[in-house]
């Protein structure tokens, strides 16, 4: 394995979504068809303001690494966020489950005005444990104007996996512990940190 960290413009995501949603819910062991009912909102997250997205990707140990060489090169993980703003569901279940557990409203508002969400990061499980999943962070957040990244994740028993080692090694803290998404039946962590990262 041979990876390369590139940036996704709109239309690269669009080309090769069905690959990014492969990653995606093999990552999540989702069942097979949660790619059709994820696509359509992943194409229009590309739309939000401040949206940006990095892959990494695999190449032959001999590639010239040309710009065609790395963006057809095959997915190995994917991340992406977005500017939050208060018309978004995310932001309103967040806001909602802060209320809910007696945050503050200059604490709610601190987070809430100037935040980046990391909507999505995901690695093939086969390449996972190679620290593309920091990479993929890093690139994505570096040069990020916004004071805050908010994310969520599954909650983990002992947060025993590889994401929330990469979470707690990025220095992200709670927010709001054992969160339950509308339609969802698992509990969410939210986390969180200040930028720059």
């Amino acid at each position: 394995m041979a990876p390369h960290l590139i940036d996704l413009s709109p239309t690269d995501m669009e080309r090769r979504l069905g690959e990014a949603l492969g990653i995606y819910v093999d990552a999540m062991r989702y069942p097979r068809g949660t790619e059709e009912q994820r696509a359509s909102m992943w194409i229009e997250h590309t739309r939000r303001h401040g949206w940006k997205a990095v892959a990494a990707v695999d190449t032959p140990a001999d590639a010239a690494d040309t710009p065609d060489d790395l963006i057809g090169a095959p997915l190995l993980g994917v991340a992406y966020g977005y500017c939050g703003a208060p018309d978004q569901w995310w932001q309103q279940q967040v806001v909602a489950g802060l209320k809910r557990i007696g945050a503050a409203q200059d604490r709610i508002d601190e987070l809430m005005t100037s935040y980046f969400e990391l909507t999505e990061l995901h690695i093939s499980p086969h390449a996972q444990g190679h620290g593309l999943g920091e990479a993929l962070a890093r690139r994505l957040l570096t040069g990020r104007e916004e004071r805050h990244v908010l994310l969520s994740t599954p909650e983990i028993n002992g947060e025993a996996n590889r994401a929330w080692r990469l979470y707690r090694r990025l220095g992200f803290s709670d927010v709001i512990r054992g969160y339950h998404f509308a339609g969802d039946p698992r509990a969410f962590a939210i986390l969180g940190r200040a930028l720059p990262l």
